[in-house]
């Protein structure tokens, strides 16, 4: 489970307590502040604190003494400017703190996201619980042909169950031989006074990639859509997807507005490139596109079929 007891009751404290404050607060976050939002088998997404609010991003676009209009139609026709022309700055404006628990291999991808602050759980100074992620048999998948990164047809079901066996033995195995090199036992903890022990930083080494880890992440809005805008993507790794898909709802409950101008901008929009533009305009022409004569890749006309809708 993603909280063991004493965690919750340790979220329960915090959710308790309230404060007095002049800053915005926005209450639909409020709801869920320091709450375990449940992410995959073991792992959370938490919101531990933020600054800012939609009406902060149209204060810093506009550089005024108020945080805003009091008409919430010219907050939301400014922010969907600022959105469609990419002016961003004013969105850097807002920021977001939160507590991740995670696979390793997810890490290792999230964190080529470099414009955020992140202080990562030290398996040097303390032990790691014994958690590791295990699939459902549903994403379970061959490798694609047409692409490295992805995945095609799910497995069958026999073949599914034994790379869940194996999966779990050698986690299960990795977790066995680093209590053994710590002469620590597993369940409760214990030492073996006759033995001193290998160094926390040495017996981690074998540990797998689907052990789970932990950080906080603090990144401004700006640079959150970023991630957002590539990882909850069709295309992106599932897993990671499905925390992404976590954070996209913590943003619709935190900055409506910018939630609503990001998901038809960038999310719902598309880029096209110069010669794209120009086929475009020839099909609204209704001429007749001849793929060979097209400086694009065959790729790129594929991609630019499936945008436009056009099947052969």
């Amino acid at each position: 489970m993603p909280l063991t007891p004493d965690q919750q009751a340790e979220v329960d404290a915090l959710r308790g307590e309230t404060y007095q404050t002049r800053r915005a607060t926005v209450p639909a976050l409020e709801e869920i502040l320091y709450q375990a939002l449940p992410v995959l088998d073991h792992g959370f997404v938490r919101v531990i604190d933020y600054m800012g609010d939609d009406a902060a991003v149209v204060q810093a676009a506009r550089v005024s003494y108020g945080k805003g209009t009091k008409r919430t139609r010219d907050d939301a026709g400014l922010i969907n400017y600022l959105m469609r022309n990419a002016h961003t700055s004013p969105f850097e404006m807002c920021d977001l703190k939160i507590h991740v628990k995670l696979p390793i291999f997810i890490a290792r991808q999230w964190i080529r996201h470099r414009t955020a602050s992140v202080n990562e759980y030290s398996a040097r100074y303390s032990m790691l619980d014994t958690e590791f992620y295990v699939p459902e048999p549903a994403q379970l998948a061959a490798q694609s042909d047409a692409n490295r990164q992805g995945r095609d047809t799910v497995l069958g079901s026999e073949e599914s169950q034994a790379v869940l066996a194996l999966l779990k033995s050698d986690a299960e195995q990795a977790f066995d031989h680093y209590h053994q090199m710590l002469n620590r036992d597993g369940d409760d903890n214990e030492l073996d006074p006759s033995r001193s022990g290998l160094a926390r930083e040495l017996a981690r080494m074998n540990l797998p990639l689907s052990a789970y880890t932990q950080w906080y992440w603090k990144v401004n809005l700006h640079n959150l859509l970023h991630f957002l805008r590539l990882r909850a993507d069709a295309h992106a790794q599932w897993e990671i997807r499905a925390y992404a898909d976590v954070l996209l709802d913590v943003v619709r409950k935190w900055t409506p507005l910018t939630y609503d101008a990001f998901m038809t901008y960038s999310v719902g929009g598309a880029h096209l490139t110069d010669e794209g533009l120009e086929v475009v305009r020839k099909l609204i022409a209704g001429e007749t596109i001849d793929p060979a004569t097209l400086k694009m890749s065959p790729r790129e006309w594929r991609e630019l079929k499936a945008t436009l809708g056009i099947t052969d």
